[in-house]
């Protein structure tokens, strides 16, 4: 079973539905035994960084997140919740993240406009079973204004965000959202689910 945490903060549905479609069983909770039981974690998230962790915070998910990922357990952030991963963001000033994979997340860098909407082809710049399947140079999804600069664990990279995509251990994430990027974004998910398993 794959835990999408439900911590109010949007895009959950879309998530829900494209592991469903992979063949996933999927469970929305903001129960922390629940968590605990499931055999992997997705952290989603639309929105600033601050009111999402205190979101998170409050419900004591986010400490239990990070105890679930130091045992080990395979852990997946899409778009604001892969930030939420990092160590802090410089979004409305400076805030601590949840730590669980080093680095920061700051304003895009040489836009024309922000948010960066839209496709934008996504570079493969590690090895890993995220990837299975997706062929190098691969267009994915992207909505946002802020990113995380390149850190030693990316294992993706697009114009407008350095670190598209990254993994440490259990731990790994997207810049771009998966469920709005047709099959290979369902691929990725796929992989996912199958690292779970």
């Amino acid at each position: 079973m794959i835990a999408i945490v439900d911590y109010g903060v949007g895009n959950i549905r879309s998530v829900q539905r494209a592991l469903a479609h992979v063949g996933a069983e999927v469970r929305l909770t903001a129960e922390a035994g629940e968590l605990e039981a499931a055999d992997g974690v997705v952290l989603p998230g639309v929105g600033a960084f601050a009111p999402a962790l205190a979101r998170l915070q409050e419900r004591g998910l986010g400490r239990r997140i990070v105890e679930l990922a130091h045992r080990g357990k395979p852990v997946l952030g899409v778009c604001l919740g892969y930030q939420l991963l990092f160590e802090e963001s410089l979004e409305r000033g400076r805030h601590q993240g949840l730590g669980l994979l080093p680095g920061r997340v700051v304003e895009v860098a040489g836009s024309e406009r922000l948010p960066v909407i839209g496709w934008s082809r996504t570079m493969q710049t590690e090895r890993s079973a995220l990837w299975d399947g997706i062929a190098d140079r691969s267009y994915f999804y992207y909505v946002h204004s802020f990113a995380p600069v390149a850190s030693e664990h990316r294992i993706g990279c697009s114009d407008h965000a350095p670190a598209a995509a990254a993994a440490k251990g259990s731990v790994m994430g997207t810049q771009f959202h998966p469920e709005k990027s047709g099959r290979d974004g369902l691929r990725l998910y796929a992989n996912f689910v199958g690292l779970c398993a």
